[in-house]
Protein backbone atom coordinates (compact mmCIF):
# COMPACT_ATOMS: atom_id res chain seq x y z
CA UNK A 1 0.00 0.00 0.00
CA UNK A 2 1.21 3.50 -0.83
CA UNK A 3 1.77 5.80 2.14
CA UNK A 4 0.47 9.40 2.14
CA UNK A 5 2.21 12.01 4.31
CA UNK A 6 0.10 15.06 5.19
CA UNK A 7 1.92 18.24 6.19
CA UNK A 8 0.73 21.40 7.96
CA UNK A 9 -2.85 22.37 7.12
CA UNK A 10 -3.37 19.09 5.24
CA UNK A 11 -2.66 17.22 8.47
CA UNK A 12 -5.15 19.44 10.30
CA UNK A 13 -7.85 19.05 7.63
CA UNK A 14 -7.48 15.25 7.50
CA UNK A 15 -6.99 14.70 11.22
CA UNK A 16 -3.98 12.47 10.63
CA UNK A 17 -0.34 12.81 9.59
CA UNK A 18 -0.14 9.57 7.61
CA UNK A 19 -2.45 7.11 5.91
CA UNK A 20 -2.14 4.23 3.47
CA UNK A 21 -3.99 3.66 0.23
CA UNK A 22 -4.37 0.68 -2.05
CA UNK A 23 -4.85 2.39 -5.41
CA UNK A 24 -3.17 2.05 -8.79
CA UNK A 25 -2.71 5.74 -9.71
CA UNK A 26 -1.97 8.94 -7.88
CA UNK A 27 -5.31 10.34 -9.07
CA UNK A 28 -7.13 7.40 -7.48
CA UNK A 29 -5.30 8.02 -4.20
CA UNK A 30 -6.32 11.67 -4.27
CA UNK A 31 -9.97 10.82 -4.96
CA UNK A 32 -9.98 8.27 -2.16
CA UNK A 33 -8.38 10.76 0.24
CA UNK A 34 -11.15 13.30 -0.43
CA UNK A 35 -13.74 10.57 0.17
CA UNK A 36 -12.06 9.73 3.51
CA UNK A 37 -11.38 13.24 4.79
CA UNK A 38 -14.18 15.32 3.29
CA UNK A 39 -14.69 18.42 1.14
CA UNK A 40 -12.55 20.75 3.30
CA UNK A 41 -9.58 18.47 2.62
CA UNK A 42 -10.50 18.40 -1.07
CA UNK A 43 -10.47 22.21 -1.22
CA UNK A 44 -7.03 22.26 0.38
CA UNK A 45 -5.82 19.55 -1.97
CA UNK A 46 -6.86 21.72 -4.93
CA UNK A 47 -4.27 24.36 -3.97
CA UNK A 48 -1.55 22.00 -2.72
CA UNK A 49 1.38 20.39 -4.46
CA UNK A 50 1.41 16.60 -4.47
CA UNK A 51 4.69 14.75 -4.77
CA UNK A 52 5.30 11.09 -5.44
CA UNK A 53 8.59 9.81 -4.00
CA UNK A 54 9.95 13.35 -3.66
CA UNK A 55 9.03 14.51 -7.17
CA UNK A 56 6.07 16.52 -8.49
CA UNK A 57 3.77 14.04 -10.25
CA UNK A 58 0.69 13.88 -12.45
CA UNK A 59 -2.56 12.19 -11.40
CA UNK A 60 -1.92 9.51 -14.03
CA UNK A 61 1.31 8.42 -12.30
CA UNK A 62 1.29 4.79 -11.19
CA UNK A 63 1.65 4.07 -7.47
CA UNK A 64 2.98 0.89 -5.92
CA UNK A 65 3.15 -0.56 -2.44
CA UNK A 66 6.42 1.14 -1.49
CA UNK A 67 5.63 4.62 -2.85
CA UNK A 68 5.32 7.72 -0.68
CA UNK A 69 2.89 10.51 -1.55
CA UNK A 70 3.40 13.88 0.13
CA UNK A 71 0.78 16.64 0.23
CA UNK A 72 2.45 20.06 0.44
CA UNK A 73 -0.09 22.82 1.18
CA UNK A 74 0.76 26.42 0.30
CA UNK A 75 2.76 28.31 2.92
CA UNK A 76 1.95 31.84 3.95
CA UNK A 77 3.79 34.20 6.19
CA UNK A 78 5.17 37.62 6.45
Amino acid sequence: MAKMILLGPAHEAAGTREDVFECSTLGDVLKESVARYGPAFGALLDVSQVWLNGEPSAPSSRVDAHDEITVLPPVSGG
